[in-house]
């Protein structure tokens, strides 16, 4: 069953959304993958340098510029998530024409919104 959310961007600085996005999901009870730049950990979440293959991705949630997208384009379809939110700065209509042209359904949304208010 595909129910995890990843985290393409993570970061372990508290200041960055994509911090705060991985403690609202835990704090939700949301299973939770994160891939950044720098190794690390928020609250048991590792924060892996490496696109690891894994087969029960529901959501992919984008904290990279468009520039810093294009070499996990293959990966990112790889994993066929249910949908990927491109948060704000995230933007890209490449990927997002990629992505609804393989059945993914693509949002420009805030994921931290989305989960305040429900919608997540």
């Amino acid at each position: 069953m595909k129910n995890k959310t990843l985290v393409l961007g993570a970061s372990e600085n508290p200041d960055r959304y994509s911090n705060k996005v991985i403690l609202s999901l835990l704090s939700k009870g949301k299973a939770v993958m994160a891939i950044g730049k720098i190794p690390g950990n928020v609250k048991g979440v590792e924060i892996q340098t490496k696109q690891t293959q894994a087969d029960d991705i529901e959501t992919v949630t984008l904290y990279l510029n468009p520039l810093h997208q294009k070499p996990y384009y293959d990966y990112i379809i790889s994993l066929k998530p249910r949908r990927i939110i491109f948060n704000p700065g995230a933007e890209n209509e490449e990927l997002e024409r990629i992505a609804a042209g393989e059945g993914i359904n693509v949002l420009e949304a805030c994921t931290l919104v989305m989960l305040s208010t429900g919608q997540y």
